[in-house]
């Protein structure tokens, strides 16, 4: 089992990142918009992860003016870029077209990995991201005659690479310091980013004490403090922090590939929670990307040294 803790990592943030969308998918429905719940998300994760930190490991808070720059970046373009682009994007074309293209991000990781970093790649890689970005198509039915919205794209790949970034970024820097600052540190950057864009004065408080229907689990409600709750804990701090140790035992080309089994994984909650469809084409497309990640693990023991 200690074998596989980063892949088990991984899927389990992929698991409660796609979890978190049911709770989400909730209070959406009560007019709170997206960019106000990521808001809420990583100033909650933020305070709480800093509170932490200063009682129980103030030292791993310090810094150096070296790695100012780099944690400034992280978060900027790891953390408040990758929502802000997506949110951007899927607010001018369909979700599902903006989901395959962010989760391109395998395979520019793979680009920079083989051609900027000089690294080897085995073969296998390249038909492990095929197979997965294939069948994550295939999820989202992107066939079905949809039109794509030219700035929508453009930011959507803009997404991309930022999703990228952030794996890649994230690789680099648990060499030097804990996951626990580094996500801390990504969400105290992302927090003032929001705090400039959207100021919390015009934030909507009564979503703290309104109830919220449970539409589709069961006919009973929830306070929304709790739903918040559960996102700033189960939904944005655990599976980030699983990323980030995750990464620290497997490669970031396959930790981003790993991470496209969120879609997939919400398709099938989705399915059980909220009643939500599936098509046999859709279930044929998670195989595909199942196989794809297995083909990626088959991989992972290729020769990373540089190429001469």
């Amino acid at each position: 089992m200690r074998k596989f803790k980063g892949e088990i990592m991984l899927f389990a943030s992929a698991f409660l990142f796609a979890a978190s969308g049911i709770p989400a998918k909730l209070l959406l429905a009560q007019d709170l918009t997206a960019f106000r719940l990521t808001q809420v998300r990583c100033l909650g994760a933020f305070v709480l992860l800093v509170t932490y930190l200063l009682i129980r490991n103030r030292h791993s808070l310090l810094m150096t003016k070296k790695e100012i720059p780099f944690l400034l970046a992280y978060g900027i373009i790891g953390f408040a870029g990758v929502q802000a682009a997506y949110f951007f994007a899927i607010g001018r074309m369909e979700l599902s077209i903006a989901l395959v293209i962010e989760f391109t991000a395998p395979i520019w990781i793979t680009f920079y990995v083989r051609y900027i970093q000089k690294r080897q790649v085995a073969s296998t890689m390249w038909w492990a991201i095929a197979l997965a970005f294939i069948g994550l198509t295939l999820v989202a039915q992107i066939y079905r005659g949809m039109t794509v919205d030219g700035l929508g794209f453009a930011v959507a790949l803009a997404d991309a690479f930022a999703l990228a970034a952030y794996f890649l970024m994230g690789e680099q820097g648990v060499k030097t310091r804990s996951s626990t600052s580094l996500t801390t540190y990504g969400f105290g950057v992302s927090t003032l980013f929001w705090f400039f864009v959207l100021p919390v004065w015009n934030f909507p408080f009564e979503i703290f004490t309104q109830q919220i229907p449970l539409s589709g689990i069961s006919d009973s409600t929830l306070p929304g403090w709790v739903l918040l709750t559960y996102m700033i804990l189960a939904g944005t701090i655990v599976p980030y922090l699983c990323v980030l140790n995750g990464i620290r035992f497997i490669s970031a080309s396959q930790a981003s590939l790993i991470g496209m089994l969120e879609p997939v994984i919400a398709g099938f909650l989705a399915w059980f929670a909220l009643s939500e469809q599936l098509a046999p084409i859709q279930l044929l497309g998670g195989a595909i990307v199942l196989a794809g990640i297995y083909l990626a693990e088959r991989s992972r023991q290729a020769s990373h040294n540089p190429l001469n």
